[in-house]
């Protein structure tokens, strides 16, 4: 078991194993035999280059994730001066660097500033040379945004390359790995350990909502199972223990509102004139059933779009999600053709990409196919899959995209009629 965080109560990263049991809960156990204690964090040295990079700290992390492919790993050895590891892997921040241990405010010091130089100005818009061509003539802003991708991209291969982050402090014989909390949550890093040369582990786990939500559900668990003995009974598979609506609150809200809408006899009816729209070029707000538990949307609060459309990244970042254009979408594929698409890991249950928590190389030979999915001259996109009774609009197309239903800024919409306010177009 592994949790890498920005900091719990005082514990940034916790290494232990755990054993448990479906028939004798007396053989349930978790034990921790290494942990990193605050200041010394990999999730605060992330955050403190989201606040370098413009971003909002324990908010914008996964946008830096974001623009680390559109740069190169230049400033490794800059970022490696700002950290002291260890052969087993433990390590320590060089706090002369940071201001986040001795102010409310601020994350960076000045040593690091005369090390990095200049912050990105929050909000400014960011463009490249690969990401957007027609504005190479603005040459200045453009090398200016070149250097804030590369230092992005040199702190991703840091943090995932640490032993820590990729678990090889976990001694073996251990087959199986569950990670833990909001850190780890990001997907490349997931992505790489999975695909790492010498890898130790058979099977891969990742708790879909492992941020301080998914920790109410650890709690409960470990009394349930640690302290009063009882038996496994419960494996998540699925993330969809949110609200339902059913189809006569949606339908009264419609008629309240005097909207438009067309009715179908059968799913099958529905989902064929949805894949039409489809390859028309729209883009369709998907609403069904329970809402998912966790960050991801996984096809019941979705946006969907034609993947073989490259322009479909840039209408629904600015037209829709009113987002930066070098974030990335999911694509979703066909549980039985998903290695047809990405080099996936060769393990028994590929939880992770289920649950859209793994970023992972677009094949050679499908990255035309699929060119809203991955950013300009780069192979990697965080890959799902389904199985085929899940998500039956998938039987006529080999792939889809999807997005959660909720614009820049805002939360997450729950009900129909904040779903219809936010989004009017889906």
């Amino acid at each position: 078991m592994l949790t890498v965080d920005g900091v719990g109560e005082w514990t940034t990263t916790a290494i232990g194993d755990a054993t448990t049991s479906f028939t004798d809960g007396s053989k349930n156990k978790i034990s921790l035999f290494a942990e990193q204690r605050y200041p010394h964090s990999l999730g605060l040295l992330y955050s403190a280059f989201t606040a370098f990079l413009g971003f909002k700290v324990n908010n914008g992390e996964y946008k830096v994730m974001g623009m680390a492919p559109y740069g190169e790993p230049k400033y490794v050895e800059e970022v490696y001066k700002l950290i002291d590891v260890n052969d087993d892997g433990s390590f320590k921040l060089r706090m002369e660097y940071f201001d986040f241990h001795q102010s409310p405010t601020r994350t960076i010091g000045r040593r690091f500033l005369d090390l990095f130089g200049e912050p990105r100005e929050a909000e400014s818009l960011f463009f490249t040379r690969n990401a957007n061509p027609e504005l190479a003539t603005s040459t200045a802003a453009m090398e200016k945004n070149q250097y804030y991708a590369d230092v992005a991209s040199s702190v991703q291969r840091v943090t995932e390359g640490h032993p820590a982050a990729g678990g090889q402090r976990t001694p073996p014989p251990h087959r199986q790995a569950e990670f833990g909390n909001g850190w780890r949550r990001g997907a490349q890093q997931r992505g790489q350990l999975s695909l790492a040369h010498g890898n130790p582990f058979e099977n891969l786990y990742i708790q879909p909502a492992a941020g301080d939500d998914g920790g109410a559900l650890g709690a409960a668990l470990w009394v349930h199972h640690i302290v009063l003995g009882n038996p496994r009974r419960f494996v998540m598979r699925h993330a969809y223990y949110g609200k339902e609506y059913g189809p006569d609150e949606i339908k009264a809200f419609l008629d309240r509102k005097g909207v438009a809408y067309q009715t179908f006899q059968n799913d099958d009816a529905m989902l064929d004139k949805v894949a039409q729209m489809l390859t028309e070029g729209k883009v369709i707000g998907l609403y069904q059933g329970r809402f998912e538990w966790g960050p991801r949307a996984l096809g019941n609060r979705s946006i969907l779009a034609d993947p073989r459309r490259e322009e479909m990244k840039n209408i629904v970042n600015t037209k829709i999600k009113f987002r930066e254009p070098f974030r990335p979408f999911a694509p979703v594929v066909l549980d039985e053709i998903a290695h047809h698409y990405f080099e996936l890991p060769q393990q028994n249950d590929l939880y992770p990409p289920q649950f859209m928590l793994m970023v992972t190389p677009v094949k050679e030979d499908k990255m035309e196919e699929v060119p809203s999915h991955h950013p300009p001259g780069r192979h990697w996109a965080p890959a799902n899959h389904h199985p085929r009774n899940e998500l039956p609009l998938l039987r006529d197309r080999a792939a889809l995209w999807r997005e959660n239903r909720h614009a820049r800024g805002a939360e997450h919409l729950v009900q129909p009629a904040r779903r219809a306010d936010g989004h009017h177009a889906g």
